[in-house]
């Protein structure tokens, strides 16, 4: 069987779309490092999808049979990470009632993948230096030397010379991590990819959610294919879906296309500390705030098929056209709504005027905060719930929070 054949079987078992030059290579090798049991480092921008390619060399390594863990760095605590990789003794700190085990002893004989490795605490990294150069490792409290076999695949969409000159990674670590490099390419340099990922996105949400299918002029593809994605896959699948959803059935065409491509020299998020390295505006928090504003607007979406509901009319299909109009007798048979505010309210039974809703102009910071507070009322103020329902990390919670003045 040829390398070709093995790339595209690869590609087709876990979901990867695309046919660039740049993405072919990075899963080829992936595919020959696999059978090899070294260190690899997974390089690419936040969104590309680098979680895919330590799979691939799980996969077709010889560990397939044994465990996976995948590990995110930046989303573990500083002061629980050691426990978490490592395991701790029954009384080694507050909490800890019981032994535990850690991650790698959890998947000893099989693979650990640590994305965002470069957020990982200069102490945590020289216990995994360890661990990499003797399979030796300690739990927090213990004086016993343990021992697991683990093959480490790590991920980070961090420049790591810069952060190994800035003293924030160690180079040994580095070195060690680093013995054979994936560089997966950001979306911009995909070219034609685009055009078959945004397809296939408007697809799968038409599909899952039993819409009708949007599809793309020619003028819009080409524009996505211009359009630079900070965030990469994510973000392409995030607008993808806000179109899918508020456009469904159409044909989209450029002008439509221009309201949800967010302006590349415009931050979607403001900072206020600038002495903060977490307060940065980075691709990955326009992605987040995006994915708020979606699920924000499916809020909205609920609620309306709830009202219509209740007056006794079948639900109706929702449009992006934020135009505000009085409400017309003569409409009450039109089984489309063009607005966003423009839909029937439940009629009180006490009176027989409808109201007109008008909805006051909301800044992106008005909506994400609102986000961020109905999903900590939802989760009982557990900050963590919190973070895995917006799919973000604690450490960008914590910030949002105090950003905002949230109690």
């Amino acid at each position: 069987m040829s390398e070709a054949t093995d790339i595209r079987q690869a590609m087709q078992r876990f979901g990867i779309i695309g046919h660039s030059e740049p993405l072919i290579e990075a899963v080829g090798r992936a595919l020959r490092v696999a059978p090899i049991d070294l260190s690899v480092l997974v390089n690419g921008e936040s969104g590309t999808g680098k979680e895919f390619f330590p799979k691939i060399i799980h996969a077709y390594s010889p560990r397939k049979h044994a465990k996976y863990i995948a590990v995110n760095c930046g989303a573990i605590p500083e002061g629980t990470i050691d426990s978490e990789l490592f395991g701790h003794e029954k009384g080694a700190f507050t909490g800890a009632v019981s032994d535990r085990k850690g991650y790698f002893e959890e998947a000893d004989g099989g693979t650990i993948f640590l994305d965002e490795v470069a957020e990982l605490p200069l102490t945590t990294q020289a216990r995994l230096l360890r661990v990499l150069e003797t399979g030796e490792f300690i739990r927090v409290g213990s004086s016993q030397v343990s021992k697991a076999n683990v093959r480490i695949v790590a991920a980070t969409n961090v420049d790591m010379a810069k952060a190994v000159a800035e003293g924030k990674f160690r180079e040994d670590l580095y070195y060690r991590l680093s013995t054979v490099t994936i560089p997966v390419p950001p979306l911009r340099d995909r070219g034609a990819d685009i055009s078959l990922l945004a397809r296939k996105f408007a697809a799968d949400f038409a599909e899952r959610y039993h819409m009708p299918r949007i599809e793309f002029s020619p003028d819009a593809l080409m524009e996505l294919q211009h359009y630079r994605w900070p965030g990469n896959v994510r973000q392409l699948k995030n607008v993808v879906e806000q179109i899918a959803l508020f456009e469904a059935g159409e044909t989209i065409g450029e002008s439509m296309l221009d309201r949800y491509l967010p302006r590349e020299t415009t931050s979607l998020v403001s900072t206020h500390d600038p002495d903060d390295s977490c307060s940065t505006t980075t691709s990955a928090d326009r992605e987040v705030l995006v994915g708020m504003i979606l699920n924000l607007r499916n809020e909205v979406a609920r609620l309306a098929s709830r009202i219509d509901a209740l007056e006794g009319r079948s639900v109706r299909a929702l449009t992006c056209h934020p135009v505000i109009e009085k409400f017309d007798p003569a409409e009450e048979e039109t089984p489309m709504v063009k607005s966003l505010v423009k839909y029937e309210p439940y009629a009180s039974p006490l009176t027989s005027v409808r109201p007109v809703v008008v909805s006051e102009p909301r800044t992106l910071e008005d909506t994400e905060k609102e986000t961020i507070m109905r999903s900590l009322e939802r989760n009982g103020g557990r900050r963590k719930a919190t973070a895995k329902e917006l799919n973000i990390s604690e450490r960008t919670l914590y910030r949002k929070i105090k950003e905002y003045g949230i109690e």
